[in-house]
């Protein structure tokens, strides 16, 4: 880290088909290994089999996806006088949606199933319907930071 000036943040490069940065952005949680490529290729094999089943744009479900995961508060540790508080603290918007990323490929790669590409539509699907562990693991670190709004005063 330079201590002259803060880096800049470095916005994700539209994929290539869909033109979105979500997909940009779900491709890096994706990948492993450095193979751009295959996740790039399970990504758009689960945007296809959400557009079969649904009918509707796949780009669309996938957002809509992302708002219903994201939180809107989370909790973190904050040290004062020897003790320390779960704080509760708003989530910013770019941060709120790596989370969103993050937590549905997580839950999705826990799945049981064949491909990696129908895991993923499922997780999106149910994400989309408010059923899936993306959203679970949402509502538990609202719960969280419900249970210690007592400690809000402690923001920094």
């Amino acid at each position: 880290m330079s201590r002259r000036t803060t880096a800049k943040k470095r916005l994700a490069v539209p994929d290539p088909i869909y033109n979105s940065r979500l997909v940009s952005m779900l491709t890096v949680r994706i990948l492993q290994q450095g193979k751009k490529h295959l996740a790039q290729r399970i990504i758009y094999q689960a945007l296809d089999i959400i557009k079969e089943r649904t009918g509707e744009d796949a780009l669309n479900i996938l957002e809509t996806a992302v708002r219903k995961v994201t939180p809107l508060v989370e909790v973190k540790a904050r040290r004062i006088g020897g003790s320390t508080y779960q704080v509760p603290m708003e989530v910013r918007a770019f941060r709120g949606t790596n989370l969103a990323l993050r937590w549905i490929t997580k839950y999705s790669k826990e799945r049981s199933g064949k491909s990696m590409a129908m895991k993923l539509a499922n997780e999106i699907m149910d994400a989309v319907n408010e059923t899936g562990n993306s959203v679970r693991k949402r509502e538990e670190v609202h719960k969280m930071a419900e249970a210690n709004k007592a400690f809000a005063h402690y923001r920094f």
